[in-house]
């Protein structure tokens, strides 16, 4: 595979894919992502929790420390050896510099390779741990790895963008190792269909008004609903333990303010972790 930089290539060009970078940056980059400062990079997800986006980092920085805490944590106690760790829609990659800093060895893989938000910034992450982890940029349905290499797979606010979420699920299961776990961290989930598909003319409506454009140029799945994530358990043979972080009275308030004004139900943040019977 051609290497540019510190990047690995795994990708093809493909027409499709510059389009949807093209609006996808624009959009992350009106919404103020990303810093021109190793330490914005270096602290995250516990960066900028009071500036623009704080929300959304208040919210990464607790589903963090869950996955350490509820997930990392007994992997590590159970193992007498480093993991290896893919992180699957990594952006910066900031998630395997974490790993990193533990002593597990990370894969970082994302579809854009933007200097502020995409793998272009993990640059930022070498003289911190005086090497680089090996970034890639690649499709979930192709990844540019062996059979069984990895013991962890995490999909980090990611999973939704998947074109189809059971080709990507068969493609983490060649790169899992025996007893290896799938989790799904920040992707939205609905207890319906019909609520995940109102949400996304929602999105597609505001991006019109605000941007030009409905950002829909790559086919990308956007949600998960209850009977989804039920239907990939039965026809992947897939086992999901399903947690629900907590992220404040306010939060969980929300069906209810909803319901009050008339608005569709809202998304849950769940963390799901899959594993497979017999593997």
């Amino acid at each position: 595979m051609p290497s540019e930089g510190r990047i690995i290539r795994a990708l093809e060009p493909d027409t499709q894919i510059e389009r949807f970078t093209k609006e996808y940056l624009h959009v992350r980059h009106a919404e103020g992502r990303g810093s021109e400062s190793p330490e914005y990079y270096w602290s995250l997800p516990f960066a900028e929790l009071d500036g623009q986006l704080g929300w959304q980092w208040r919210m990464r920085a607790q589903t963090f420390r869950f996955f350490e805490r509820k997930i990392l944590e007994p992997l590590e106690r159970s193992s007498d050896r480093k993991l290896n760790i893919l992180d699957l829609g990594c952006g910066s990659g900031w998630l395997s510099y974490r790993m990193a800093l533990r002593g597990h060895s990370p894969a970082a893989v994302d579809l854009l390779d933007d200097e502020l938000d995409g793998l272009g910034a993990a640059r930022h992450y070498e003289s911190k741990l005086g090497q680089m982890f090996p970034v890639f940029q690649a499709q979930f349905d192709d990844l540019p790895f062996a059979d069984s290499q990895f013991d962890l797979v995490v999909f980090n606010a990611s999973f939704h963008y998947a074109a189809d979420y059971r080709a990507t699920l068969r493609e983490v299961r060649r790169c899992l190792s025996w007893g290896g776990q799938v989790v799904i961290l920040d992707t939205p989930v609905y207890a319906t269909w019909q609520d995940g598909e109102r949400m996304v003319e929602e999105r597609k409506r505001s991006f019109e008004q605000r941007y030009g454009f409905a950002s829909d140029s790559l086919i990308s799945m956007e949600y998960l609903d209850n009977s989804m994530i039920a239907e990939l358990a039965k026809d992947l043979n897939l086992t999901w333990r399903i947690h629900q972080p907590w992220y404040g009275a306010q939060w969980h308030m929300r069906p209810i303010f909803a319901k009050l004004k008339g608005r569709r139900p809202p998304s849950k943040f769940k963390v799901l972790v899959g594993s497979w019977v017999g593997a």
